[in-house]
């Protein structure tokens, strides 16, 4: 099992100035598991369902190398529900309802084979739920990815301080960044952040991009520039996930690598947003992939000459 990720599996109902999507499949760690794949054989998922979750899409899960051996399926309860509507901007959105369903009852167990796993994905769950994970794994993983939000830092700030010194990768928003750090300029808010134990600090920046932050060292990438963007829904997980999987693809852990990482999980996240909830995912190739990452490469590409006075 070269990666395990932990988060939601989920129904959305998602409205945007472009359409609605009544009961279309969400959740963190679908996004995470779906674009991890693209560059994994084999990887496991642990999270929680309803009997409502079709199997359809589990099978479509397993054909792409995806274990479900973590997921448990709790007879006779419903899955994870949350509604949003977002703004014209695409940028903002308001939560309409969240029923947490089966997610009252999560409480990971680890299959033997997962423990061993060499790259770990936090998606965004209680830090509870996510420090179990963290205890039921064999030895020290090599690398653990983390994502969280604004609500775990207003309701359960201590108990996430201490997941998050217990991981090599934080990935949140500008204004998580801004929140958990008590600052706001990003630099200062990272110096901040990286004190608190993890070696990089990756600030999601939506349609503005991503910044990577190291000691001493930032990278800046740009978000492809797309003629339409339908549902940005989970596309900061399979950000999360384009970035893990391809981490785990080349085990480079370097500073330049996790540069390239950030390239193949903004590309990733520019597919989700061409469709609603996961439809685009689960049909784009690898050539697909390819030719997404080439276009970041040329966007970013250049050449100049210094003025001499």
């Amino acid at each position: 099992m070269q990666l395990i990720t932990v988060g939601t599996v989920a129904f959305d109902r998602i409205e945007t100035p472009f359409g609605v999507a009544e009961k279309t499949v969400g959740g963190a760690a679908t996004y995470i598991s779906l674009a991890a794949s693209c560059f994994l054989e084999k990887m496991g998922l642990v999270s929680v369902v309803g009997d409502d979750f079709p199997a359809d899409v589990m099978a479509q899960l397993e054909e792409r190398g995806v274990d479900l051996k973590g997921l448990e399926v709790l007879r006779g309860k419903e899955s994870f529900f949350w509604a949003g509507r977002y703004h014209y901007d695409m940028n903002t959105r308001d939560t309409l309802e969240t029923r947490l369903n089966v997610l009252l009852d999560l409480d990971p167990e680890l299959p033997t084979e997962y423990t061993s796993a060499p790259y770990v994905m936090l998606g965004n769950l209680d830090p509870v739920v996510q420090g179990k994970v963290l205890d039921q794994m064999a030895g020290t993983p090599a690398l653990v990815v983390m994502d969280t939000m604004n609500f775990w830092m207003d309701s359960a700030m201590e108990k996430l301080k201490e997941v998050i010194a217990r991981v090599d990768i934080l990935t949140i928003n500008d204004a998580e960044a801004r929140q958990l750090s008590g600052e706001h300029s990003l630099v200062k808010a990272a110096a901040k952040i990286l004190d608190l134990g993890p070696k990089y600090l990756v600030v999601k920046k939506g349609e503005h991009g991503a910044l990577l932050f190291g000691q001493d060292r930032v990278f800046f990438a740009p978000a492809l520039p797309l003629e339409d963007v339908v549902d940005p829904t989970g596309a900061g997980d399979t950000f999360a996930g384009g970035f893990v999987g391809y981490l785990a693809r080349t085990q480079d852990h370097s500073f330049d690598n996790l540069k390239r990482a950030i390239i193949v999980g903004s590309a990733m996240a520019s597919f989700t947003c061409e469709k609603f909830g996961i439809e685009r995912l689960v049909e784009i190739s690898r050539e697909d992939i390819d030719e997404r990452i080439q276009q970041f490469v040329e966007l970013v590409d250049f050449d100049i000459e210094l003025v001499e006075n």
